[in-house]
C-alpha cells in the first residue's frame, strides 16, 4: 500500500498558546504565576476564532449566491475550516463534560 500525502493549498492556522495556561490566578509551587494567559481567556480567544471563522464562510456564501465571488474555492475552503473549527470545539467540549463527570464520581 502506498502512502500519498496531501498538502493543504492554504493551510489552517493551528490553535496555538503563546504563554504557560493557568487557572485564573490560581497559583502553586512552580505552576501559575502572573505571565501568561489563563485558561479562560485562552478559551476565549479560540472562541473568537471559531466565530471569525463561521462569519468569514456566511460572508462568502453571500458572495457566492449575489455572484460576486470570482473564486469559488475559496469560499469551499472557508467553510471547511469553519467546519473543523466547530467539530474540534464540540471534540473539546465533550472531553471537558467528560472530565467533570469522571471527577464528580470520584469518591472523597
Amino acid at each position: 500500500m502506498t502512502h500519498v500525502s496531501i498538502s493543504p493549498i492554504l493551510p489552517i492556522a493551528p490553535i496555538s498558546v503563546t504563554g504557560p495556561v493557568q487557572a485564573g490566578n490560581a497559583t502553586s509551587s512552580g505552576v501559575g504565576g502572573s505571565s501568561g494567559a489563563s485558561f479562560a481567556d485562552t478559551l476565549a480567544a479560540q472562541l473568537d476564532k471559531v466565530s471569525d471563522a463561521q462569519t468569514n464562510a456566511d460572508q462568502l456564501a453571500l458572495q457566492a449566491a449575489t455572484g460576486d465571488l470570482q473564486a469559488v474555492q475559496d469560499y469551499t475552503i472557508a467553510a471547511t475550516e469553519a467546519q473543523l473549527y466547530t467539530q474540534l470545539t464540540v471534540a473539546i467540549r465533550n472531553k471537558a463534560v467528560d472530565a467533570f463527570n469522571e471527577i464528580m464520581r470520584m469518591q472523597v
